[in-house]
């Protein structure tokens, strides 16, 4: 076990990412329990409010990641500075990203619909993190052998192939599957060919003049989210808590910002 922490942790220089990505998951799991807790009446636990002005933990999140990436920027990737601020960095990253909605929306909506949009991209970006860290490189370079990787035609071939590849899955409206496809060029070529989504870029492009490929597109979404809109609405739920109705319907009835 200590060989194989060694050769695939210590040695490559993957230690702070593994740091990182573990203070990430815990900050941000921590956070979705306190404030629950608060939610609920329940703990110690009370929302900040200096001066009657409500203080979001992305606030401290922020400072946390300027602190992390510059620490992280100034100690390399080997030492004890650069595993702290790897820490420092996932701790601020799981604040900031658990108020995604908030920073999105530009409004309090954490309690909301709307608020699932942050435990949905912390999920990502922790499965993408933890693909980097298994060893899948960006644009499918590690699929090369040794032998192609001295070549920079072939290397940039490949890597200008699956970035293609993943831009069209992102024109076709498949978000995840396109952030995905970056790192496992496979994903990226299965949403580049199958059909897009429903009021995707694509779909108004090229399914404008075709009603029987627009219709098929739309009973397969629909099929789609009907499969998956259940277990996902669970587990996040389970995660980060029920929205509130009541906020929901407000946060729907108010304009955007402009």
């Amino acid at each position: 076990m200590g060989h194989w922490w060694y050769r695939n942790i210590v040695e490559p220089g993957k230690l702070p990412l593994l740091l990182a990505l573990v203070s990430f998951v815990m900050s941000f799991l921590v956070t979705r329990v306190i404030t629950r807790l608060i939610r609920a009446g329940r703990g110690p636990f009370k929302n900040v409010t200096p001066g009657g002005l409500h203080i979001h933990h992305v606030v401290p999140g922020v400072i946390l990641v300027i602190i992390g990436g510059f620490g992280a920027v100034a100690a390399g990737r080997y030492g004890f500075g650069g595993a702290l601020s790897a820490v420092i960095f996932g701790l601020g990253a799981g604040l900031v990203l658990d108020e995604f909605a908030l920073i999105l929306h530009l409004d309090d909506v954490y309690w909301s619909e709307q608020g699932r949009k942050s435990v949905e991209i912390v999920v990502v970006t922790a499965a993408v993190v933890a693909l980097v860290l298994g060893g899948f490189v960006p644009f499918g370079v590690n699929d090369l052998t040794a032998e192609e990787r001295q070549s920079r035609g072939l290397v940039a071939m490949n890597a200008a192939g699956n970035f293609f590849l993943a831009l069209i899955a992102l024109w076709k409206g498949k978000a995840r599957t396109a952030l995905f496809g970056v790192i496992v060029p496979f994903v990226a070529l299965v949403g580049a060919i199958r059909l897009a989504r429903p009021g995707s870029p694509y779909a108004k492009r090229f399914y404008a003049n075709r009603p029987r490929a627009r219709a098929k597109a739309g009973l397969r979404a629909f099929h789609h989210d009907r499969r998956w809109a259940r277990p996902r609405r669970r587990f996040e739920n389970f995660i980060g808590g029920t929205p509130d109705p009541e906020r929901t319907a407000v946060s729907l009835e108010k304009p955007p910002p402009p």
